[in-house]
């Protein structure tokens, strides 16, 4: 019987863990302590900051949701005038990443027209979340 019990504790917290990641994956909020961060074109090799916001996407070779979400600000960049989408490979940026707390890719981060980090989101972000996002970052 105490079988039982631990299996419905395990299922239960499982199903619990499941349904936080869900709601809270691709989930944009305020920077936190990266608020103070600045990201500048050296730091994004060579390519342009965006005049009024750049949508910066940490990506790695084998992650599926990262092709999605290049799509996604790639359609939303192309839409609002002045904001750039910048992606790197977190592979080959560890420096950015360890400074930035890049935990898992795709990792999105929305940077207002001087670089500092305004927002963020671990995951795939919904279109009309980045686009809310960016009311912050240009405003």
């Amino acid at each position: 019987m105490t079988g039982l019990y631990v299996a419905l504790g395990v299922l239960a917290a499982a199903t619990v863990f499941g349904l936080v990641r869900r709601r809270r994956d691709g989930a944009l909020r305020a920077g936190g302590k990266m608020d103070a961060t600045v990201v500048g074109p050296a730091d994004l090799d060579g390519a342009a900051l965006g005049e009024r916001a750049t949508l910066l996407q940490f990506s790695t070779a084998f992650c599926a949701p990262c092709r999605a979400t290049r799509r996604v600000l790639g359609e939303v960049a192309a839409m609002v005038d002045g904001v750039a989408h910048v992606e790197l490979d977190a592979e080959h940026h560890l420096d950015l990443v360890r400074r930035l707390g890049v935990l898992r890719t795709p990792t999105v981060f929305v940077l207002d027209g001087t670089g500092r980090v305004v927002r963020r989101a671990a995951g795939q972000p919904r279109k009309a979340d980045v686009i809310a996002a960016l009311g912050t970052a240009i405003a």
